[in-house]
């Protein structure tokens, strides 16, 4: 897949193509390399694509050749996946703006890419209270001894506490950072980025040497949100990133947890708000809190040598149905799923990520599905 990594990268330069325009292409063109072919009449086809952007795309393809391109962009860049990688994570490839370049470093942990191993968003205020403090660092050891990886920002506050218990904790953690993965942001966390960096994973859509802004944050908590199966927010005031990934992660549908407080309390005010909109509350029995984010059956909790007559198909939804009886015997495209059963592909997504980790159904390249 050397070749349409290449085009992701490439038309990831064009100023204008964002992440959801770039799944549009995908989309109506089957490939970002038929896409950089395409007509600039086929391209005005695409919803999105106006006479500006038009315009710039003409002007830039042009001027850049997407192999070239990627041998010298892997020179100050070696470790970056595209939704054209294998590896890319599942999750996150599953919403409707995933980064078109996903920069690392750190370990990688294939099962956490694949789906296999459960991630957990931890957020909150760069202020936090005693109380936030003191249960983030509760939750996240919980978690970690408990085999959930923990994603955050590395922000101040909640996000250093919650990689710090988790690391202390023996576990591994996600740091998805604002600026490029070489950029420690802020400075005072320079040992807990070394931490992560032996204990998990950093994260930008942003390459090398690429400093702080403050545009950069309220796009990387959609990463967040993306990555992990639920997010929980801790202590945040009513003006908080954190409930910007929170509102990202309702909208890709995960679970959104939060912390309680008392009605006058500043930090707390966020996490009233989300409660009072229906969000679940994260309460002192931590059991009961580990039971529900592992509630989603694993990857492997489904022998492969099972087929699926001799699993109890019957319980499944029927939503699920239609989209197993869509699939059939063949390997069918994302589109042509969302087609047949005339299910929004938003909730294909997450439908078809459920029968995944059931081992009914597995995904190709290509965002291709067969039964498994």
């Amino acid at each position: 897949m050397v070749e349409e990594r290449a085009y992701w990268l490439a038309w990831g330069q064009i100023s204008g193509i964002g992440p959801v325009l770039l799944q549009r292409l995908k989309q109506h063109f089957g490939s970002l390399s038929t896409a950089w072919e395409a007509s600039k009449a086929e391209l005005g086809e695409v919803e999105g694509f106006g006479l500006q952007t038009l315009g710039k795309v003409i002007k830039m393809r042009s001027q850049l050749h997407p192999e070239q391109l990627l041998t010298q962009h892997q020179q100050e860049n070696p470790h970056f996946w595209t939704p054209a990688d294998a590896e890319y994570p599942r999750l996150l490839l599953e919403t409707p703006s995933p980064p078109p370049v996903l920069y690392y470093r750190g370990e990688v942990d294939l099962a956490e890419n694949f789906g296999q191993k459960p991630m957990v968003g931890i957020v909150g205020t760069r202020q936090p209270s005693e109380y936030g403090i003191r249960w983030t660092r509760q939750i996240s050891t919980a978690l970690a001894k408990n085999g959930f990886t923990v994603v955050s920002g590395m922000a101040e506050g909640i996000d250093t506490e919650s990689h710090s218990a988790t690391i202390k904790a023996g576990g591994r953690t996600l740091a998805v950072l604002g600026t490029g993965v070489d950029v420690i942001y802020p400075h005072k966390n320079r040992d807990l980025y070394h931490q992560i960096l032996g204990a998990g994973l950093v994260l930008s859509e942003y390459p090398a040497k690429t400093p702080p802004d403050r545009t950069h944050f309220p796009r990387r908590n959609r990463i967040i949100a993306g990555l992990s199966r639920a997010i929980l927010v801790m202590e945040a005031p009513l003006k908080s990133g954190a409930l910007i990934t929170a509102t990202y992660a309702n909208d890709f549908g995960r679970d959104i947890y939060a912390l309680p407080g008392r009605l006058d309390d500043y930090p707390s005010q966020g996490c009233l708000k989300l409660i009072s909109q229906g969000a679940s509350i994260i309460f002192r029995e931590l059991d009961e809190l580990l039971t529900l984010l592992g509630a989603v059956p694993k990857l492997d909790t489904v022998a492969p040598s099972q087929t699926t007559e001799q699993l109890n198909l019957p319980n499944l939804s029927p939503q699920m149905q239609q989209i197993i009886d869509a699939i059939a015997y063949n390997t069918v495209p994302f589109d042509a799923i969302v087609q047949t059963t005339g299910i929004p592909a938003s909730s294909v997504s997450g439908l078809l990520l459920q029968l995944e980790l059931m081992g009914l159904v597995s995904q190709l390249p290509g965002m291709r599905y067969q039964k498994s």
